[in-house]
């Protein structure tokens, strides 16, 4: 079975009976007098609330799709090699997997390239409440770490405090406090702050404001993200809120100036309100214009985040990304995550991760034949380990290193953040898991690892109180964890810097995802290579 569909945790369902109907999704057996509240029945009492992950947990949590595609990274199993090593001398003595090199750059093709600690970036964290409540940690995290942040759309809109003047943003404390924690560690030399737009954010002035008085670097346009295709949305709960945002441009529902949903609201039948953000419809000709004016404005950088649309819609974002010579798009394939999204569109909507890179590389392939500007790519969708960035990145290498030159999370990061500061917290009030504390302490200081090291690198700075626990735990996920773990994986696989990962590095293990990537098989590449080493001899 790959999900039922009419019970998911996202949206705080279940059916009674375990046995479900693999077509249906529904109890073999519905009976009246059953207080079991499924899908269906559910949306019976909330509708359209239903659509959404549940309200109970809003502003405190992230969502993603539950579905199984039948391909995933996992599917992809890592060659380890024994003769030879490349981007290091072989030699016992210095090719120890500490010595891999896993920096990496990206905007390769302009003046100065971006240096990146670590091949990832934190993708568009916007105006959801989940990512307000967390950013300090996130900001300082990345910051720390050397990596690119991306300040997602709608945040000026969404500011209770912005000023905006004939329709245009002049002053926004939230995106002002947002570059600021992150440039409080930034070291200026790696990574760098990012601010991404969307429809209503280029009406309403961002670009300019970040630009000319934040003066932010890296501008990046938004086409979408894999976990919806419809606009970005938050969710509100009071009435005067949705009022406010109405009145900035965006679209409210239900409408907050009907007086019948506004006794609706005060009855307590109708509890929150949607914002929800306007699609764009790019075309070729405009977008590069767009980039170009971008550029006259002082964007240093302009990149683009994209969704997981149809075959052709990649033809035509890589061909206009080549066009506007993009200097990083960022790809987010279905499964990902988000802060509010459609459940139903989460999971049934838009391409999986694998085969969206697969199809990306097919236009980067043709693309290069025809001398073709390919940008850097970055790829987003679900990511949350090494293993999984590895297979990424070598399997994007279409023959002078990979163009997949970064990684991009958001829900990993988040819960780094979110579990951290929790912890953190209960160790404030005694109330840690008595085997976590028994185990690791019950004192932040000593259960994070990095905390000392930290402190010693910011002398000027208390961790836990100047650097939020947060970005402590995300700083440690993001270097001693995936950082450390993908120098092993090179090791390993006797590549020690990461333009050396290829294609042959990895290996299918099913005849579905070598056809859909090209990867071959165990079976399929013993029969190539074996004959050749052995024919000689």
């Amino acid at each position: 079975m790959i999900s039922i569909e009419n019970a998911r945790s996202t949206t705080g369902t279940k059916c009674r009976e375990k046995d479900i109907s693999p077509i249906s999704g529904m109890c073999p057996l519905c009976i009246e007098e059953c207080n079991v509240v499924c899908e269906v029945g559910k949306s019976a009492f909330r509708g359209r609330e239903v659509l959404y992950p549940s309200n109970e947990y809003f502003g405190h949590s992230t969502a993603a799709s539950n579905k199984n595609y039948m391909i995933d990274w996992s599917h992809f199993q890592i060659l380890a090699e024994l003769l030879g090593a490349q981007g290091i001398e072989a030699n016992p003595d210095v090719a120890f997997f500490e010595n891999s090199d896993i920096t990496t750059r990206v905007a390769t093709h302009s003046k100065k390239p971006i240096d990146l600690k670590v091949p990832l970036v934190i993708a568009g964290l916007g105006s959801t409440d989940v990512a307000k409540r967390n950013w300090k940690g996130m900001a300082m995290g990345a910051a720390m770490s050397g990596i690119i942040e991306t300040i997602g759309e709608n945040v000026c809109g969404m500011d209770k405090e912005s000023i905006y003047t004939n329709g245009k943003v002049s002053k926004s404390p939230d995106m002002m406090s947002r570059i600021a924690d992150f440039r409080e560690l930034w070291d200026g030399k790696h990574g760098d702050i990012a601010v991404q737009t969307n429809v209503e954010d280029q009406r309403g002035g961002v670009d300019e404001y970040a630009i000319s008085s934040l003066e932010v670097n890296i501008i990046e346009r938004k086409w979408g993200q894999g976990a919806k295709a419809i606009g970005g949305e938050v969710r509100l709960t009071t009435l005067e809120r949705a009022h406010e945002l109405k009145k900035r441009g965006y679209i409210v529902m239900p409408d907050p100036e009907d007086p019948m949903v506004q006794e609706a609201f005060k009855a307590g039948a109708v509890k929150t309100f949607e914002r929800h953000s306007r699609v764009g419809f790019p075309a070729h000709e405009s977008f590069v214009e767009d980039v170009e004016k971008l550029r006259e404005k002082g964007a240093k950088y302009v990149f683009l985040k994209t969704g997981a649309y149809r075959p052709e819609v990649v033809a035509f974002t890589m061909k206009a990304a080549s066009e506007a010579k993009i200097d990083m798009l960022t790809f987010d394939g279905a499964g990902g995550g988000t802060g509010m999204s459609p459940v139903p569109m989460m999971n049934e909507m838009s391409t999986p991760t694998v085969h969206l890179e697969a199809q990306v590389l097919m236009c980067a392939e043709i693309m290069r034949k025809k001398g073709k500007f390919v940008p850097d790519i970055c790829f987003a969708g679900g990511f949350t380990n090494e293993t999984q960035m590895f297979k990424s990145m070598a399997m994007s290498n279409l023959g002078d290193g990979p163009i997949v030159k970064a990684i991009a999370m958001a829900r990993s990061p988040l819960t780094a953040v979110m579990k951290s500061q929790y912890f953190a917290r209960l160790a404030e009030t005694g109330k840690l898991p008595a085997q976590f504390a028994s185990g690791y302490g019950d004192d932040p200081n000593k259960f994070f690892m990095l905390s000392s090291q930290i402190q010693k690198r910011y002398p000027d700075k208390k961790v836990g109180v100047d650097i939020p626990w947060g970005a402590v735990g995300l700083h440690t996920y993001f270097t001693d964890r995936i950082g450390e773990g993908l120098k092993q994986l090179m090791a390993g696989s006797r590549k020690f810097k990461l333009e050396c990962l290829a294609r042959d590095d990895i290996a299918s293990l099913s005849e579905v995802a070598a056809r859909i990537t090209g990867i071959e098989t165990f079976d399929q590449m013993a029969k190539r290579v074996i004959p050749g080493m052995l024919e000689c001899w």
